[in-house]
């Protein structure tokens, strides 16, 4: 193996344009680690908020941006047995994934599902870890429930709307486009242009949400509370309008509802890999059975990462954005 890597770091915080093509040493995986061989890196909005200084890396991570690849193993750590050198794999990542080698916990690595090519695998760890996590641990959706997810034709709003029909509920969808309304639709959901219509007023028409899945935060927080039926639930991962909203919370204390949320990067080894664990055991079958597939939008090259970030920033997505890395 070669002794530096090709990799773009964040060269200050910043726009899209601190992100620089560089030269790095590889890594090496210690204990419990896997060196992989990137081909295809996903991008994904805590990577903006990285490069914008406003997320940063846990204790021990590279400061390299991106959290999931995927690619072939390069080499093992000691204390790894169950993966081999050169099997395609995805991975969740603690950062590092702009770059042609990673390193990870083997516990957080999965197998490529059979079907599933590279670029399409590269778009499922940490889309797939959130949607799971958050939607079916914390948030408990279950089989006849009214699901709503916002920002549903982004990756993990369209990953949502997929594996919640999966598992038998029914799929509620925000969006802000006739387009990407059109996208939610072919995924089974029930789309909203929260531009054209109240989604508060849809969901209460139809008994309310059991659970809802916010992204968005800010004034989306009390008209959630509102949208929610008796005993629902509201699992928060993002804020990208605003982290604080005014609550009434008689209502919350009246109605039985339950407020919570979580962040993917800061949780520990150990949880990361009991969730990599469901996924191979309850959603790779699925995969593999083609009854779902990550939503594509775009690829770039290693090198044009910056309008990879331009591309997602300005909102006119629909589905994944990937990285190429191999050559």
């Amino acid at each position: 193996m070669p002794a530096t890597m090709r990799a773009v770091e964040i060269s200050a915080p910043g726009g899209p344009e601190v992100l620089k093509t560089c030269e790095r040493p590889l890594p090496v995986p210690g204990a419990g680690e896997v060196l992989i061989r990137v081909a295809w890196a996903g991008v994904n909005r805590p990577d903006a908020l990285q490069r914008a200084g406003s997320y940063a890396p846990p204790p021990g991570a590279s400061d390299l941006p991106g959290l999931e690849a995927s690619g072939h193993v390069a080499a093992l750590g000691p204390g790894v047995g169950e993966l081999s050198v050169g099997a395609p794999v995805c991975a969740l990542l603690p950062g590092g994934g702009y770059a042609e080698y990673v390193v990870t916990p083997a516990a957080h690595v999965l197998p490529v599902p059979a079907g599933l090519g590279l670029r399409e695998a590269a778009c499922l760890p940490e889309t797939f870890f959130t949607v799971w996590s958050n939607v079916f641990t914390r948030g408990r959706l279950t089989a006849g429930e009214r699901f709503l997810v916002h920002g549903g034709s982004s990756g993990i709003g369209t990953t949502a709307i997929q594996l919640a029909q999966a598992f038998g509920a029914r799929v509620f969808a925000t969006a802000g486009s006739d387009e990407k309304c059109a996208a939610c639709a072919r995924l089974g959901a029930t789309a909203i242009n929260y531009r054209e219509a109240d989604f508060v007023k849809v969901l209460k028409a139809e008994g309310g949400a059991d659970l809802i899945l916010d992204m968005v935060g800010g004034s989306y927080i009390p008209r959630n509370i509102k949208a929610l039926a008796d005993d629902g639930r509201l699992v928060m991962i993002a804020f990208l309008e605003a982290p604080v909203a005014e609550l009434n919370f008689a209502q919350i204390m009246a109605r039985r509802l339950s407020v919570t949320g979580s962040t993917l990067r800061p949780q520990s080894v150990l949880a990361k890999a009991r969730i990599a664990a469901e996924l191979r055991e309850k959603v790779w079958p699925l995969l593999e059975a083609g009854r779902i597939a990550p939503v594509m939008d775009s690829d770039f090259a290693l090198e044009e990462a910056a309008a990879a970030h331009a591309r997602m920033e300005g909102s006119g997505h629909i589905g994944k954005i990937v990285l190429r890395v191999e050559a």
